[in-house]
């Protein structure tokens, strides 16, 4: 099983660095375990826990892809909803994969129902030019797509459902034992 490094840089010179196991590699998409995560604060939205550190944490990353998005849990392995993260493409290369925030999320409850956030960071990027509007108005169209996506009941879609931790648990495991 492969070993990730993913140096995540965020404006204006912010650089976090991830190690994840690459449990996925298609073409068309790769999926990271990140399990402990290293995160180390809670996450909410608005009253609700999201997130615990050292919670695990799955991740969808599409290599042509203006966003990734990741399966939140508590520490307890308790599903909570998906992270939708807009990024720029990401460039993957080899075992190094680099990625830019754009500073613009949504989080998606497993009912359905979304909420739009840091919008505010979202905007002082924008207007600090640290992103530049070119880049702004793919991500606005991107959040926009993935809404309208929700909206239709396509996202994030059948296959990345059966790709639940349990599912992506085993898969490392096989992957780490070679049975494949």
């Amino acid at each position: 099983m492969a070993q990730i490094e993913i140096r995540y840089h965020r404006p204006p010179g912010r650089l976090d660095i991830f190690r994840q196991d690459l449990v996925v590699d298609e073409p068309h998409v790769k999926i990271t375990l990140h399990d402990p995560s290293t995160i180390g604060a809670a996450i909410s939205v608005g009253d609700q826990l999201v997130f615990e550190p050292e919670a695990p944490i799955v991740w969808f990353v599409y290599p042509e892809g203006w966003y990734d998005f990741g399966r939140f849990h508590l520490r307890d392995g308790t599903f909570t909803g998906y992270y939708v993260n807009l990024i720029a493409p990401p460039q993957l290369e080899g075992s190094v994969w680099t990625m830019h925030d754009l500073c613009l999320d949504l989080w998606l409850e497993p009912d359905g129902v979304f909420h739009i956030l840091d919008q505010d960071e979202f905007h002082e990027a924008v207007d600090r030019g640290w992103i530049d509007s070119v880049t702004a108005h793919r991500a606005r169209d991107e959040l926009n797509r993935v809404i309208d996506s929700i909206g239709k009941g396509s996202f994030p879609g059948d296959w990345v459902e059966s790709h639940d931790l349990e599912r992506v648990r085993m898969l490392r495991a096989r992957s780490i034992t070679g049975n494949l």
